[in-house]
């Protein structure tokens, strides 16, 4: 049976990515320091008997007794009020945490795979974005704490790759949603479906004409499963191509919450990208992925998921 270590697995991605890896027979080491994952999203995985939780801050030296077949880092901050929040956080879970993660890796002789993101191509003069762009990212601006630290764990992993023979493989993630965000994250969809649960005014940033491709969770999970068992160096972009603008996104999270909330507009943050769109030909083409849940399918599942962690927190109060 293989065996895995997840960086960030108590965070949304990695929660899922630890459920579906469990439940394709595979055991899974959970790394994680609750900075900005949770512990309910890895509660109900304590009963299996091929999971471990290990509490550790991955920029701190990480060792995982046992054998690996791969090493999956996906510890960081992702929403723009976590990095915001925690800046040098984040600068040395890409860079210190990434090189711990690496260095576990070639110990173990494991495959090493990096969550990046499509921040790597900051605000892209290039639509869609393929993975051969190399982008326009502000590296002193607002959002570079994040943009500039997954760009120099690219980097760093490319180089561990080459130097030292580390079989390593890099996802770039577009916009994905699910179950398990964090309503208060700061991200578009969670942000919209809470106001429109609770009948609060629907905030879109500027005048919404900007635009996000957004990907379920499992279309997302199913592409890096796929990508991690390949012998794909990356980087590879995951998401759907389906684009919409921020105002028709929250329009639809609206009708689908079945809300008449009002939408006002509020002023748009600095470097907040204009268009956001991945090529997936690369993985259409090596690893036969595509998307397959239709967004209203998808924020369906999300909103149903929200509504009762809602009532959870009411209820906690």
């Amino acid at each position: 049976m293989s065996r895995v270590a997840i960086t960030g697995g108590a965070g949304f991605l990695g929660s899922h990515l630890c459920e579906r890896l469990l439940a394709d027979g595979v055991e899974v080491v959970c790394v994680d320091n609750f900075v900005t994952g949770r512990p309910a999203n890895v509660e109900h995985l304590l009963r299996e008997p091929g999971f471990r939780l290990i509490e550790h801050d991955v920029t701190e030296a990480l060792q995982v007794p046992g054998p690996l077949a791969a090493v999956l880092h996906f510890a960081s901050p992702a929403s723009p009020v976590d990095y915001y929040r925690l800046p040098i956080e984040t600068l040395l879970v890409g860079s210190t945490g990434t090189q711990n993660a690496l260095e576990l890796a070639q110990a173990k002789g494991a495959r090493f795979l990096l969550a990046s993101t499509s921040e790597a191509y900051g605000d892209p003069k290039v639509h869609p974005q393929p993975e051969t762009y190399w982008g326009n990212v502000n590296p002193v601006g607002p959002r570079s704490m994040y943009d500039e630290a997954k760009r120099y764990a690219e980097a760093l992993t490319m180089a561990y790759r080459n130097a030292r023979g580390v079989d390593t493989g890099i996802v770039r993630i577009f916009n994905t949603y699910g179950p398990r965000m964090r309503a208060d994250d700061g991200r578009a969809i969670p942000t919209f479906i809470a106001q429109a649960l609770r009948g609060e005014p629907i905030t879109v940033a500027g005048d919404g004409s900007q635009t996000r491709s957004v990907c379920y969770v499992d279309d997302l999970i199913d592409g890096i499963v796929r990508l991690l068992w390949s012998w794909l160096p990356g980087p590879v972009n995951i998401g759907n191509p389906h684009e919409l603008t921020i105002l028709e996104t929250a329009r639809l999270v609206r009708e689908l919450c079945g809300s008449g909330a009002p939408i006002t507009f509020v002023p748009r943050p600095k470097d907040d990208p204009s268009v956001r769109q991945p090529d997936i030909t690369l993985a259409r083409r090596e690893l036969g992925w595509e998307p397959r849940v239709a967004v209203t399918d998808g924020l369906a599942r999300t909103i149903d998921w929200f509504r009762a962690d809602l009532r959870e927190l009411a209820r906690a109060a």
